[in-house]
C-alpha cells in the first residue's frame, strides 16, 4: 500500500504509538490531588511545556482540545465581535461555524494562486468602528499554499481587531512561531504529522477576552471543561519531537511534479510558483475525473484524495478551487497528493507508474472514440 494522503491524516509514528500504549496504563485523573493524579498532571504539563516551546508561547496559554475542529470552534464561539472576516478558502470548521453567529460574516477573496486579497481585507476592516474578528489559515489543506499571516496580522491590528490562525496543516511541515506570525489565537493538531487523532490545542494568551464554550470543570486554565485525554496528549508530545519535515520530502514532491508534467504537459499544478507546504501537490489529469483517478489508484493500492470530500463520502467540487476562479470542468479532474514522514522514492515511483498508466489508457481511449466519431 502506498499512502499519499497525509494532509487528511498522517501515518502514526512508531514512537508515538509506543508512548500512547504506555500512557494507557496510567490510572490517575490529572485533576486529582493524590499521587496518581499528580503523576498524570505532570505528564500532561510536560507536553504542555513542550508544545509551548515549539510554538514560542507561555505554557499556560496552551489549551488542549479534542482536535483542530474543537479548537477552531472555541476560538470562534468564545468571542462576540461586531463582525467576522474569514478567507474564502478556510476549512469547513471555520466556514460553517461563523454561519451560526448573528453578527455579519464576510468572506475575503483570494487570487488565482489562493493567496488572500489584502486590499479587500483592509477595505472590510476599515468598514467597522468596533473590533472585528478575523480568521485566516496559515497553510491550506488542499493546495498547501502558505498565507502571508504576518501581513494579515498587521492589518487586523491596525484596525484594533483580533486574528485567529488555523495552523493545523502547517505544524510539523513548516516552522510555526506564534510571535513571528503576530496572531492572537492559534489552532494546532497532532494527527497531520505523525501524532494521534483526537487531540489538538488552541493557544490563548492571557490578554485575549475569550470565553469558554464547554463548561463544567476548571480544566485547561478554566478554558475547556472535561478530563484531559492523557494517552492522546502524551502521543502529541511524542510527535512534537519530530515537528519538522525532512527537506528530502520537498525534493520528492518537486521531482514528482516534473515527471507528471513530462507525462502530461497539459496538467495543471496549482499554486506551483508561490510558497507552499513542502509535501503538497494539487494536480489535474486532463479528461479524467477525480473520482476515476482516486478509484483507479486505489485499485493499484495507492491512496490519494480530491481534497474535498463531504460527510456522505461523495466527492464535491472544491470550494478552494472555486474561490481561486477555477472552472468546474478543470476542478473535477484535480487530485491532491500529500507526502509524509514515511514517504519513499519507491512510493513516488509506484504512484507515477499508476498515474501514467491511467492517463495513457484514457488518452488512447479518447483517441479511439474520436476516430470512430464518438467524440
Amino acid at each position: 500500500m502506498i499512502y499519499l494522503d497525509h494532509n487528511a491524516t498522517s501515518v502514526m509514528r512508531p514512537e508515538v504509538k509506543e508512548a500512547i500504549i504506555e500512557a494507557m496504563n496510567l490510572v490517575g485523573n490529572p485533576s486529582s490531588v493524590h499521587r496518581f493524579g499528580k503523576k498524570a498532571r505532570g505528564l500532561v504539563d510536560e507536553v504542555r511545556y513542550k508544545l509551548a516551546d515549539t510554538l514560542g508561547v507561555k505554557p499556560d496559554w496552551v489549551v488542549f482540545t479534542s482536535g483542530g475542529t474543537e479548537a477552531n470552534h472555541l476560538a470562534l464561539m468564545g468571542m462576540v465581535p461586531s463582525a467576522f472576516l474569514v478567507s474564502s478558502i478556510e476549512h469547513d470548521s471555520i466556514l460553517q461555524n461563523v454561519k451560526s453567529h448573528l453578527c455579519p460574516v464576510h468572506e475575503i477573496g483570494v487570487d488565482e494562486n489562493g493567496l488572500i486579497d489584502l486590499d479587500e481585507l483592509q477595505e472590510r476592516l476599515a468598514g467597522y468602528d468596533a473590533p472585528v474578528f478575523t480568521s485566516v489559515m496559515l497553510a491550506n489543506n488542499e493546495t498547501g499554499v502558505v498565507q502571508p499571516i504576518k501581513e494579515v496580522a498587521d492589518l487586523v491590528h491596525k484596525y484594533g481587531g483580533y486574528l485567529h490562525c488555523d495552523a493545523v496543516q502547517a505544524l510539523g511541515k513548516i516552522r510555526v512561531d506564534f510571535h513571528q506570525l503576530g496572531v492572537d489565537l492559534l489552532t494546532v493538531s497532532a494527527h497531520k504529522f505523525g501524532g494521534p487523532k483526537g487531540v489538538g490545542a488552541l493557544i490563548v494568551p492571557d490578554n485575549i477576552p475569550l470565553q469558554p464554550v464547554l463548561l463544567g470543570g476548571g480544566q485547561e486554565n478554566k478554558m475547556r471543561a472535561g478530563t484531559e485525554n492523557i494517552p492522546a496528549i502524551i502521543g502529541f508530545g511524542a510527535a512534537l519531537g519530530h515537528a519538522s519535515m525532512d527537506l528530502s520530502i520537498q525534493s520528492l514532491r518537486d521531482d514528482m511534479e516534473k515527471m507528471i508534467q513530462e507525462i502530461s504537459p497539459e496538467s495543471i499544478i496549482f499554486a506551483q510558483n508561490v510558497d507552499r507546504l513542502p509535501n503538497t501537490s494539487y494536480i489535474t489529469m486532463p479528461g479524467v475525473s477525480h473520482e476515476t483517478q482516486i478509484m483507479s489508484l486505489d485499485l493499484d493500492g495507492i491512496a490519494v484524495s480530491s481534497g474535498s470530500a463531504c460527510s456522505s463520502g461523495k466527492v464535491a467540487m472544491s470550494h478552494v478551487l472555486r474561490a481561486m476562479g477555477i472552472d468546474e470542468k478543470t476542478a473535477e479532474t484535480t487530485i491532491r497528493i500529500s507526502l509524509g514522514w514515511n514517504t519513499t522514492q519507491e512510493d513516488i515511483d509506484g504512484f507515477l507508474i499508476s498515474w501514467k498508466k491511467l492517463f495513457e489508457r484514457t488518452r488512447d481511449l479518447n483517441k479511439g472514440n474520436q476516430a470512430v466519431g464518438f467524440a
